[in-house]
């Protein structure tokens, strides 16, 4: 789903100073604070892995794929735990508007080479989630247990730093939708979420692209106006928007 789309810097400009956003460093400190790592996977990050990944190298992806990495051993060596999301369907299952892409056993639901070791490690958490947004996602249909929910207030989270892709998809709803549950109480400790900048990523979407593809006009999606916007949108919200994680 991705190429290379150049997007005209005074478009982007006037974008940017319409909504602006103001990342700063974040600071870690010694208050308890998890990472999460949303949906870095072959399907979304590996080139030529899927209809979702990366026709050709994408310098934003790789970026976050090694950013991602390196804030992930970090908390590791600080003892500290991770959950990483990894968007895994039912085969056959649709997920509209989106073509199938990280079906079971297709490989492409799997974490990316680099953060392979995730899985086995036992400071981390992984959730299978079936639908864009992880707080939905993280939810037992049986019996109403939020795993996500479970996770943060087991381990007294104060703090949240979040990663992955797509800035504007899954990583958007998940952050907005944590917001909300602080507000509602459902979060008693936590205090703050933190997105990374140059640790999130989104896709490419040319209107040659769509046009070929026979998509709806909506389905345009410019990489670079699209991570800004979904950046805004946290910080709207009420998210950190962060240019670095000091640990």
């Amino acid at each position: 789903m991705s190429t290379t789309l150049s997007t005209p810097n005074s478009t982007l400009s006037a974008i940017e100073a319409a909504l602006p956003i103001d990342p700063q460093p974040y600071t870690v400190g010694d208050r308890p604070t998890g990472l999460i790592v949303v949906d870095v996977v072959n399907g979304f990050c590996t080139v030529g892995f899927g209809v979702a990944a990366p026709r050709e190298p994408n310098e934003q992806i790789a970026t976050m794929v090694s950013q991602s990495n390196r804030l992930a051993k970090a908390f590791i060596a600080r003892g500290m735990p991770i959950l990483a999301f990894l968007d895994s369907h039912e085969p056959g299952k649709a997920e509209p508007p989106y073509p199938t892409h990280c079906e079971k056993g297709s490989g492409e639901e799997k974490l990316v080479p680099e953060l392979e070791w995730l899985e086995t490690h036992p400071q981390v958490t992984l959730i299978e989630k079936d639908c864009i947004n992880g707080f939905i996602g993280s939810i037992d249909v049986e019996t109403g247990n939020n795993t996500l929910i479970q996770w943060v207030n087991q381990h007294k989270h104060e703090a949240l730093v979040v990663v992955g892709i797509c800035t504007d998809i899954c990583v958007m709803d998940l952050v907005v939708t944590m917001l909300s549950a602080r507000n509602h109480d459902m979060l008693p400790r936590l205090k703050e979420i933190a997105v990374y900048t140059k640790g999130c990523a989104t896709y490419d979407m040319t209107p040659e692209m769509v046009r070929s593809l026979g998509l709806p006009k909506t389905a345009i999606h410019p990489q670079k106006i699209s991570h800004h916007i979904g950046l805004y949108t946290m910080a709207e919200r009420g998210a950190f928007i962060a240019s670095a994680i000091v640990l």
